[in-house]
Formats: C-alpha cells, structure tokens, sequence
C-alpha cells in the first residue's frame, strides 16, 4: 500500500477522536512524544545503541516502524514524492486557514512568515475567497512565490520605522479579520493578535516553539472581542483527513509541486537543512533510495 506516515495519531476509539471539535488523539502521545513507541522502546538502533523515532515517526531512514494508528493509506496513483508534503507542514498551514480559522469569504488576512506552512496558509485564504491576503516575511524573496499563492499584498517589516501590526492595522483601516502566525516566535505572535480587528479579529498560531511564552494585553486586545486559537496539525484528524487532501491534489484543488523548490538524496540531507536555515528552500524533498 501507498501510505503517509503521520506525527499525529487517529485512533477512531478515545473521547478525542470521537469529538468533532479536536483532532488531538491522546492514544500513546506521552510515548510518541518521548520518540519511541506504545511499549516504550524504539524500533531504530545504530551500531548498537537506540535511535529515538521522532514523534514515534522517523521518516528520514529508509525502512521504519510505525504505530497503525499513525498511518494514511492513500490512492495507488498519488506521487509519493509529492504528497509527502501532506504529512506536516502543507496540511498544518492549510488547515490553520480552512478548518481551524475557518476564513470567511470576502475578509481581510494577514500571514505572518512565508515558508511553508505561511504559503500554505495563503493558498488556504485564496481556496475559501478571502478578499486580501496579506504576507508578512523579512524575506523578500518569498513574496513572488506568495503571489503565485494567492497573496495580494507582501510587506517586509523590516521597511518601516514602526511595529508591523501598526502597519497592518493603517493598511486595512483597523485591523485584519484574521491572522495567521506561521513563523513560531512569540513576539510574532504577539503581533499578529495586535494586528486584529477590534471586536471580531481572530488569530490562528499554527508556528511551533516549546519553551518561549506569549505575552498578551488582556484587556485592549482579548476582552475587547478578539479570539486566540492555536493548531495543530491544521485541525485534521489525520489518518482520516489527509487521504482526502491527497484526493484534493489528484483533482488538482490543491497546490503541492509548487513547493518543492530541491529534490536531494538521504546522503545529502545536511545540505537540505542548510538550504532552509539559509531561507534558499521551501521544501527539499529527500529520496531514500539512495544516500
């Protein structure tokens, strides 16, 4: 079978799973987490020692074990080389704009960070119709990728003398409907809040970071009528949605070789990492077949 390897379980049994309203299923997360699986061990060594699986995953090897429940058959005929970006980031920054933040038609939003999950979060914006899609990103080499997503505008805040939420809020006459923070820093959070519409503003934290705290004005920017949603994996309930994303790529409603900026091999994987820290890649997709 042609599957996806995911970092979050669908178990179809636990109180979560069976919610409509979270997709966080609790079945062996603490192991997951820790990088081994449901009997506390690894299915992975090198010479000898225990190589922990990231998220009960890895993917970077060319032979794994993975719990069934962390697992998406899909269609024979989808490229495996294409989908696989449906395994994190592209389903996160499309969710964070469809399922999540539930954009509305004709609204105004903004999208902090254009890497990734930022333009899948655009391309999220332009499939539900949002009237302007705003990108923010320190790279201005993102922008021509973001207008081929969907953008309308792009904006480096580096370019003015004043905070960019500042700079939103002037842009779209008080602020944008909704905010989508895709970068992981929370002062990037922060100001995506702060770029809100008074009242009815919604911002969306797909960004991850584990340790840092967010630092928010209760009074002029929550009890004044904005919402603060945070994501996780864009909402899905994984097993049972990405097959669906993969059948959304296949009818071609749905971006994804338009991420894909290197193909490398297992072998050149440290160069693949050096490309994104350097802001040179969106996606570098890894063969295994050879190293």
């Amino acid at each position: 079978d042609k599957v996806i390897p995911l970092f979050l379980p669908f178990c179809h049994e636990c109180a979560q799973c069976k919610d409509s309203k979270t997709n966080i299923c609790k079945k062996n997360r603490e192991n997951t987490q820790a990088g081994v699986l449901a009997d506390g061990t690894s299915r992975i060594s090198c010479r000898g020692q225990q190589v922990y699986q990231f998220l009960g995953v890895s993917s970077f090897c060319q032979y794994t074990v993975v719990p069934d429940t962390s697992l998406a058959k899909i269609e024979p005929s989808a490229p495996l080389d294409k989908v696989c970006l449906l395994g994190c980031g592209v389903s996160t920054g499309y969710g964070a704009a469809v399922q999540t933040g539930k954009v509305e038609k004709d609204s105004t939003c903004a999208v902090f960070g254009l890497g990734v999950v930022g333009l899948a979060a655009v391309m999220g914006c332009k499939a539900v119709m949002a009237k302007r899609i705003i990108g923010v990103d320190i790279n201005p080499e993102m922008f021509e990728k973001a207008k081929q997503f969907g953008a309308t505008d792009c904006i480096n805040p580096k370019d003015y003398d004043k905070p960019i939420q500042e700079v939103l809020v002037e842009m779209t006459n008080g602020g944008v409907d909704y905010a989508l923070e895709c970068v992981g820093s929370p002062s990037i959070m922060s100001a995506a809040l702060e770029s809100t519409r008074e009242g009815c503003g919604t911002c969306v934290i797909a960004g991850w970071t584990e340790t840092e705290t967010m630092s928010i004005q209760i009074l002029k920017k929550i009890l004044m009528g904005r919402t603060l949603k945070g994501t996780y994996f864009g909402g899905w309930k994984s097993v049972k949605d990405v097959p669906k994303l993969v059948e959304k790529y296949m009818q071609k409603k749905l971006k994804l070789d338009e991420f894909i900026t290197h193909n490398l091999s297992l072998g050149q994987i440290n160069a693949a990492f050096e490309l994104l820290r350097n802001g040179q890649s969106i996606c570098t997709v890894i063969s295994l077949e050879d190293s």
